[in-house]
């Protein structure tokens, strides 16, 4: 538990919810637009960056953009910032999924984590996060009964897709008998 007291230390979360907005919005501009279009956004005064934070923010946010394997899912057929609610069992729940790809056969849901440095294996996720995405996984399975929906953490400092098992996301699996 914080003091009271303390300074105010929500800046430390600053980072991490730039490089969200930046992976929300940019994949909307022209590829030949988004560099000049993040430089805009984060010399904006409210964010107070020295020129230092605000390349590294910028560089993060474009380096996961032009990672040829992120290609689908910063693509048309993805949605960024979706909103789901459900009832899974005796549970009402409510998200906002970071990144969201609908393909013919399968779902593929994305949370953005700026975490430094990010765990190395799936075995060192948080299970904060573990029970994040059993939970999303569960509404979306009820929305989407015909596919299969695979879960993934997009780790930004190094630019890395971790996709989830089903077997580490069963064990954080709400009781969703109804």
């Amino acid at each position: 538990m914080r003091s009271p007291l303390a300074e105010d230390d929500m800046s430390r979360f600053q980072r991490g919810r730039l490089i969200h907005r930046l992976l929300q919005t940019l994949p909307d501009l022209p590829e030949s637009a988004r560099a000049e279009a993040a430089n805009r956004f984060l010399e904006n005064p409210a964010h107070r960056l020295e020129p230092e934070n605000r390349e590294k923010i910028a560089t993060e946010a474009l380096d996961i953009l032009q990672h040829p394997e992120f290609a689908a899912i910063f693509g048309p057929d993805s949605r960024a910032e979706v909103a789901i609610a459900g009832v899974l069992g005796e549970h009402v729940i409510s998200g906002q999924v970071d990144r969201l790809l609908v393909e013919a056969d399968q779902i593929l849901v994305i949370d953005y984590k700026t975490n430094r440095p990010p765990p190395t294996s799936e075995a060192t996720v948080s299970p904060v996060y573990l029970r994040q995405m059993a939970v999303y996984r569960a509404a979306l399975q009820q929305i989407y009964p015909e596919k299969s929906v695979r879960c993934a953490l997009l780790w930004t400092d190094i630019g890395h897709l971790m996709t989830l098992s089903d077997q580490a996301l069963d064990d954080y699996a709400l009781d969703t008998q109804i």
